[in-house]
């Protein structure tokens, strides 16, 4: 198998070549302007020259030879040919060659021209037909008589030198480019290093091995670390919940293997019992179908109940959220209570105002004033009262469901809201509780995005306060 090139390395070579790139062309770049700045400057100094040698010639007025002669002996810089040239680029003086017959046309050199055309012009590096030597050239026309004034610097080492572009910003881009390669190294190595934990992460999450995740979190602090760390991180909490979810569908299938025993003995027993007894009275025989209904009742409730937490595990796909009116759901329910309330001496003390209306499921929202009802119905003792209330906030509602019964200990209140949890479990069983209630009550609401709690009132009796969004 061929060896594959690591991503971090394969990022920090493209990175160094595209910077090494650049640096090449601002180099270039860089030294052609410098060198042709140099020249313009050159140029410059020598049309000051080219100036006050017009001004000489203007103010005398002539081109004689001898006295262009003193005056460029006096003000000529080291090694400076002067030049002066007609419209016609025929050469009328020159300070080092004098055979004037032999020198030929100038119109055509190009510091000519351009002095013609713009008024000066310059040549860098031309050999000299003449003198068989390499000359910087530079001309400036004067208008007034038709003359171009042409001065030149032998092109030799020391002008050569005098043109060059600094170096400097050659050694500069090369420390920045050694610097950038550390840079990029450090770089690398990391990013390589995030690369391949999350490799090894995917091989161990592919083939389902089970690994610490503390071994895999080995990331470097930036924000890939970050995002590694946290796809890690969200892998082995989704891996949990469903082992969590397994293991409370196992307890939930023992919970109901055990709660359905109870029931389905006592109605064998009984059934048993009529049919292998030929001379029981008719009274006797009575109150044994009658214990078989109400065993009967309590298997359709159990079962009643476990399908509705069975369907929310699937309300995100199943459910309609719709507009519910809190208030008159609440009046339903505390209608076909009526008769128990009155059979146990309760008080359903329904504050609610009016026109509460929430986003829900009407089903969903029903079971958790429903089965909050018959939990108090069942364990509040008589003569207690249920008192309802609610209070708006900006998102919310605030649901306050107490009861001034004998409450709970405070031991079992964190446990209400498990599945077949009973603090009286020879009460519950008595009453016909499944032991599914509570949970149904805490279920339905995450499902409505609100929460729940639960605590026992110091003036005595329990207290349930959850919140249903808007």
């Amino acid at each position: 198998m061929k060896k594959r090139i690591p991503l971090g390395l394969k990022l920090a070579l493209l990175i160094l070549g595209i910077f090494l790139l650049y640096a090449l062309v601002f180099a270039a770049y860089t030294q052609r302007r410098e060198r042709h700045f140099k020249v313009e400057l050159l140029h410059a100094r020598m049309q000051n020259y080219n100036a006050a040698l017009l001004e000489f010639i203007e103010e005398n007025d002539t081109i004689d030879e001898a006295a262009l002669d003193e005056y460029i002996d006096r003000h000529r810089l080291d090694s400076m040919r002067v030049t002066i040239i007609d419209t016609a680029g025929c050469v009328l003086y020159d300070n080092v060659c004098k055979r004037y017959d032999c020198m030929g046309c100038h119109k055509e050199r190009r510091e000519v021209q351009e002095a013609m055309r713009k008024g000066q012009g310059y040549d860098i590096e031309r050999r000299s037909n003449s003198l068989h030597r390499e000359y910087f050239y530079s001309a400036s026309l004067m208008h007034s008589r038709g003359l171009v004034v042409r001065t030149a610097l032998p092109y030799d080492s020391a002008l050569e030198h005098t043109l060059q572009a600094d170096h400097t910003y050659l050694i500069v881009a090369t420390s920045l480019a050694v610097l950038l390669c550390l840079l990029l190294y450090h770089f690398s190595h990391r990013l390589g290093r995030n690369i391949t934990n999350l490799r090894l992460f995917a091989q161990a999450a592919v083939q389902n091995e089970d690994l610490n995740p503390a071994d895999l979190l080995n990331f470097s602090h930036d924000e890939l670390g970050e995002i590694a760390e946290r796809i890690v991180k969200i892998h082995y909490n989704l891996r949990h919940t469903r082992e969590e979810q397994n293991r409370m569908k196992r307890q939930l299938t023992q919970n109901v293997e055990h709660e359905l025993k109870t029931p389905i003995a006592s109605i064998q027993g009984y059934l048993e019992t009529i049919l292998s007894s030929d001379n029981m009275d008719e009274e006797t025989k009575r109150q044994f179908l009658g214990r078989c209904y109400i065993q009967s009742q309590r298997l359709t409730a159990l079962l009643h109940d476990i399908s509705s937490l069975t369907r929310m595990e699937n309300v995100v796909q199943t459910a309609t959220f719709t507009a519910v009116d809190v208030s008159q759901l609440v009046r339903e329910i505390q209608h076909d209570a009526a008769l128990l309330l009155s059979e146990h001496q309760m008080t359903f003390d329904n504050r609610l105002p009016s026109g509460i209306v929430v986003q829900g499921d009407h089903s969903l929202l029903q079971s958790i004033f429903q089965n909050l009802t018959s939990n108090a119905i069942a364990y509040a003792g008589p003569g207690t009262t249920i008192t309802l209330t609610a209070k708006e906030t900006p998102s919310a509602w605030l649901f306050r469901f107490a009861d001034n019964g004998v409450g709970v200990p405070e031991e079992d209140l964190p446990r209400l809201f498990e599945r077949f949890y009973r603090v009286d479990k020879g009460r519950s069983r008595k009453t016909g509780g499944t032991g599914l209630g509570l949970a149904i009550v805490k279920n339905a609401v995450l499902l409505h995005s609100g929460e729940i709690s639960v605590e026992n009132d110091p003036k005595g009796g329990l207290v349930f306060q959850f919140t249903l969004p808007k």
